[in-house]
């Protein structure tokens, strides 16, 4: 029995050591030749988890990322080649420049063709790479004509990151709209879009644009993370727990890569694969965000590293010194209510309470995500002096509220009729348009009425929001069409 047992372990040493990262490699190219590139983008992964430094390994998974249609991860994992590993290494800049090509970017597609050429005019895609320049050199289709869609392209993605990032969110679906129109490979613009719907609470469309995404360009890493966050903050856990259980087994290589990763996995709960990504980049001499270390403490502190989270919080509250708020490991001990819907009617309870240190505490923690309800607490908090600093969905719910409240005080401050109240706004907020406050606000009373036996007259409701009744039965026909 002993000797059975040693025996089984020498074994299993044996078969440990010869699964090193050329194992993998080479299993991965049997499959990319059988054409099986999910398999073999998998195995190469892994391959490159044990073998980071390999420029061969790394340039054949970008090979095969752009063969799935994954170009700008494809990219990502070119230009880590030539920034970190072969600066002269000259096909790199041959993949580069299809990639570029397929995601309409032909100034950079040409730039780099030409890099190639430039490089190693004698190699072994010279052929290829002459006939793509042709192609991109056309008259006035050539990289010249296009250097100033390529510019307002640029201008156009840093103008939606900037509306993004000051919550003008509608504006920010807008832009974003307008560069996935234009571009229906660009997918980085696709998962911003998404996050925009998602801010502004509009999980449905965030989740659409997330799946539209999937079906193009299965495997990209950015949607994946966006929508495991989705089915978090709609408490889909067996969808949690099934696409974080997908993602630990994903092996990124670039930082930025790795930061998303391991933040969402944090966010998520699965602290034991967030520490790992969130840590592998505080030794690599990562300088992250407040964003970026408060995950990385929280994510320490629930994987046992106490001493080391105390560590990192110290740090960001001497570096970030008016963020004022509690420890990650005692604020995610804070249970959020299950949707949007309560949420929202959470925080207007407790406006009509009179608990503004509730509302400022919950402005300077990390449980709000979306600027949208970042903004309808501050406007809680402010009243119309905020309005000018807030979305215009925020606005809209806030002004909603209000008027609601001016006909029916003490039923808006239950919780049965503020959550159906938020229930109905995330639907109109959906299918807008966002005007004529008075006529949506007219409409959910009167229908919420109705339902309660409270047979107030079209007339005298219309009266009361100072509409006409035409209008009320328009706007009623606009909710029962939503709520369908």
């Amino acid at each position: 029995m002993g000797k059975h047992t040693s025996e089984h372990k020498n074994h299993a040493q044996i078969v440990q050591l010869l699964q090193d990262g050329h194992y993998f490699f080479h299993k991965g190219l049997k499959a990319y030749k059988e054409r099986n590139l999910k398999r073999a983008s998998k195995l190469i992964q892994r391959a490159v988890h044990l073998e980071p430094r390999d420029s061969e390994m790394l340039s054949q998974l970008a090979v095969i990322y752009s063969e799935m249609g994954q170009y700008q991860e494809s990219n990502d994992l070119l230009d880590y080649i030539l920034a970190n590993l072969e600066t002269e290494m000259p096909e790199c800049h041959y993949f580069k420049a299809n990639n570029f090509a397929h995601l309409g970017l032909f100034q950079e597609a040409y730039k780099e063709a030409a890099a190639y050429s430039d490089a190693d005019p004698d190699g072994e895609f010279s052929e290829e790479n002459d006939s793509l320049l042709e192609l991109l050199d056309l008259g006035d289709g050539g990289p010249e004509d296009s250097l100033y869609d390529q510019d307002e392209l640029l201008i156009k993605q840093d103008r939606a990151k900037s509306l993004l990032e000051s919550g003008q969110l509608a504006e920010a679906v807008a832009a974003l709209e307008e560069i996935t129109h234009e571009y229906p490979e660009l997918w980085s613009a696709y998962n911003n879009l998404a996050l925009a719907h998602f801010y502004s609470g509009n999980v449905v469309k965030a989740k659409q644009t997330a799946y539209q995404v999937l079906n193009n360009n299965e495997g990209n890493l950015h949607a994946l993370c966006n929508l495991l966050v989705f089915y978090y903050y709609e408490r889909e856990d067996e969808k949690v727990a099934e696409l974080s259980d997908q993602l630990s087994n994903v092996y990124p290589m670039l930082f930025e890569q790795r930061y998303k990763l391991g933040a969402t996995l944090s966010l998520v709960g699965r602290y034991d694969i967030g520490y790992k990504w969130l840590r592998s980049l505080y030794k690599s001499g990562f300088e992250g965000d407040d964003t970026f270390y408060y995950w990385l403490s929280c994510s320490a502190y629930f994987t046992g590293h106490k001493e080391f989270a105390e560590t990192v919080w110290r740090k960001v509250e001497s570096q970030y010194p008016g963020a004022d708020r509690p420890a990650p490991w005692i604020e995610r001990r804070e249970v959020l209510p299950s949707s949007v819907e309560q949420r929202l009617a959470a925080y207007y309870i407790s406006s009509t309470k009179g608990e503004t240190e509730h509302l400022e505490a919950v402005i300077r923690s990390k449980r709000i995500t979306a600027p949208f309800e970042n903004h309808f607490v501050k406007l809680l908090l402010n009243g119309d002096s905020a309005a000018a600093d807030v979305s215009e969905d925020a606005l809209f719910a806030y002004q909603t509220v209000k008027l609601l409240e001016e006909a029916e005080q003490d039923e808006m401050k239950t919780e049965v009729m503020s959550c159906w109240v938020f229930h109905v706004i995330q639907q109109i907020r959906a299918a807008g348009p966002l005007k004529n406050v008075s006529g949506w606000a007219a409409a959910i009373y009167y229908i919420w009425k109705e339902a309660h036996g409270k047979h107030d007259t079209k007339k005298e409701t219309a009266a009361q929001f100072g509409i006409s009744p035409a209008t009320l039965t328009k706007y009623m026909k606009y909710i029962d069409g939503i709520l369908e």
